[in-house]
């Protein structure tokens, strides 16, 4: 008896077992969705977008990103309370205002160069267009006391208005509990990098990656191909499709000869004067890119189908065809996404 109890307790104990692996193996099926050999190819060029766009000398946390979002929606952070980052960055509208250049808080003013959208922008090598600031946090902090944008005068003034302030006095406080005097210049900077590293945006085009085949329809593949077999990817890959490295605009002609750019832009050699920099620009992410027109440094373009003609000419040395720019700009229409409502207003 005892013996036939063993036997039982053993093919029950196999059975269980066995039972076990079919599971953990019926969800590592789940999983990892088998991929078609074009998914496979470009989730190698472009990776996953992460959920958030971690950085570890500024750890993102609710408190920060609760003060941050409310820094980038106040018009306190301009000289006039007339800007706020969400004036030129509109989330609305996808991180950018849709205008060439930006007007600023003293009346009459503008930018010199479009604004980039604020969307993804974590993921970048840099920011600005020259790639002048390494990161977000150290971005956020540029236009404020920039005269031609928001226009405050110093970092004191800045400290003293939001010291003023009842309801920041407490989300530094709770933002930043180590630290004495919470209201900083740098812990602005910190805690609108927070809520801009959340500005993530996953769109059709990360369901294909991840294995949903049918997300994208059969045009929309073909200008992923194109895309990739024409040479696009030299400077558009990775999870934000650009931000990853600094390219020479106008590789085979002058940028201008086809942009017909009022004003000539030297890019980075106004950063580093060095004449390798002339014409040079950090490239651009393109996700949201149908949404965040006009185009290029200067705004000079404002339909994405021109937009990829000129790309084509000057930096690839190719003519698309009328076909190939629709597969394209079909492609490229997969790439527009959608952030959390709570993240907006």
């Amino acid at each position: 008896m005892k013996k036939l109890f063993l036997i039982v307790l053993t093919l029950g104990l196999l059975a269980s077992c066995e039972s076990k692996k079919k599971e953990i193996k019926d969800q590592e099926t789940v999983k990892k969705p088998v991929l078609t050999e074009l998914q496979t190819k470009a989730k190698g060029i472009f990776g996953e977008l992460p959920l958030v766009a971690d950085n570890k000398e500024n750890p993102v946390t609710e408190e920060k990103v609760a003060l941050g979002k409310a820094l980038y929606f106040d018009t306190i952070l301009s000289k006039n309370k007339t800007q706020s980052c969400n004036t030129c960055h509109n989330l609305d509208t996808y991180g950018v205002d849709n205008l060439p250049v930006s007007p600023g808080d003293k009346k009459g003013t503008f930018g010199g160069r479009n604004s980039p959208t604020t969307l993804n922008a974590a993921l970048h090598i840099s920011q600005f267009w020259d790639g002048r600031e390494p990161d977000v946090e150290a971005q956020s902090g540029g236009p404020v006391l920039n005269p031609v944008e928001m226009g405050m005068s110093s970092e004191k003034e800045v400290e003293e208005r939001l010291s003023e302030v009842e309801k920041y006095q407490k989300m530094f406080a709770k933002a930043f509990p180590a630290d004495k005097e919470a209201i900083s210049y740098n812990n602005m900077k910190k805690a609108i990098g927070a809520f801009e590293r959340k500005l993530l945006t996953p769109s059709k085009f990360d369901d294909y990656l991840a294995g949903d085949d049918n997300s994208m329809n059969k045009l929309e593949k073909e200008g992923l191909v194109l895309f990739m077999d024409k040479g696009c990817i030299a400077c558009h890959a990775g999870n934000a499709l650009g931000g990853n490295i600094y390219q020479k605009f106008g590789i085979y002609a002058d940028y201008w000869t086809l942009t017909k750019s009022e004003k000539i832009d030297k890019g980075r050699f106004d950063v580093t004067k060095n004449e390798a920099d002339m014409y040079v620009f950090k490239s651009q992410s393109l996700r949201n890119i149908a949404k965040t027109y006009p185009y290029f440094h200067d705004g000079s373009v404002g339909e994405l189908e021109e937009a990829v003609k000129i790309m084509g000419k000057i930096q690839l040395n190719i003519d698309f065809t009328e076909s190939e720019v629709k597969a394209l700009v079909a492609y490229l229409n997969t790439l527009t996404g959608e952030i959390p409502v709570e993240l907006k207003s």
